[in-house]
């Protein structure tokens, strides 16, 4: 289940929206964006909204013209949550929308990845998607995890992941608050074989992101900070491993 503020200020959906185009990859419609030549790619998984967010498809542009492969897939099947569908509230769209449908779903598109010669892959999950993240970075399926203002991530699934994870978390955040954001710290702190980073922004709330007012200075400062250390994370670890892979 997600919670009241998983389902603020929603986004304006927009089909065309974005630089990229979209198709089919592992049985889901993808945003795609960037070269299809690049050895890394990455998963952006959406919150609750889906992958038609034109602030969600801009920061995949974004990644990609740092040289990733990026991928928005639509997890959703064109049945994003909709706030304003009072016989459909979050407690019953989400029974149709686990975040473990979600991480199943992804295990094809990463196959898809890999066949096209793809040899590191990273993941960012925003909200409901860092749930489905926090798991491909426990599976061993990605090489590098980003949670933005995760939803129901727990200290366990901190405790079992295999790849480099970073949390990037609200100051006011009832789904994530700073005091579980200093656990996750704590445990990946306490894991010298897996590079881990906690980061808590003040003043902003749940959502900041990807749901923010791009006409709003004081709102889109934050989010591109949390964009440049998203990008830097995968820049470190992605990158960089992709260079160090031997050409067969």
């Amino acid at each position: 289940m997600s919670g009241p503020q998983c389902c603020e200020n929603p986004p304006t959906l927009n089909p065309s929206s974005g630089g990229g185009h979209v198709e089919e990859i592992g049985g889901l419609k993808t945003y795609v964006t960037g070269s299809p030549h690049s050895k890394t790619a990455i998963l952006l998984v959406s919150d609750v909204f889906g992958y038609e967010a034109p602030n969600l498809r801009k920061l995949a542009d974004k990644v990609a013209a740092a040289g990733f492969y990026v991928l928005v897939p639509d997890f959703f099947y064109e049945d994003p949550f909709i706030p304003d569908n009072s016989d459909r509230p979050i407690t019953v769209w989400i029974k149709d929308h686990g975040a473990d449908k979600g991480f199943e779903n992804a295990k094809p598109v990463i196959d898809a990845l890999k066949s096209k010669g793809i040899t590191a892959i990273g993941a960012a999950g925003f909200c409901w998607g860092a749930k489905v993240v926090v798991q491909l970075a426990i599976s061993g399926l990605i090489q590098a995890a980003v949670l933005l203002h995760p939803s129901f991530v727990t200290v366990d699934e901190i405790k079992g992941v295999k790849a480099p994870t970073a949390v990037l978390g609200a100051e006011i955040d009832q789904m994530s608050p700073p005091e579980l954001l200093k656990k996750f710290e704590e445990v990946l702190n306490a894991k010298p074989e897996v590079d881990g980073y906690v980061k808590i922004f003040p003043k902003v709330a749940h959502g900041w992101t990807v749901r923010y007012d791009v006409n709003d200075e004081a709102a889109v400062k934050p989010a591109e900070e949390a964009h440049a250390d998203m990008l830097d994370w995968f820049t470190k670890f992605l990158l960089r491993r992709s260079r160090q892979t031997p050409r067969l």
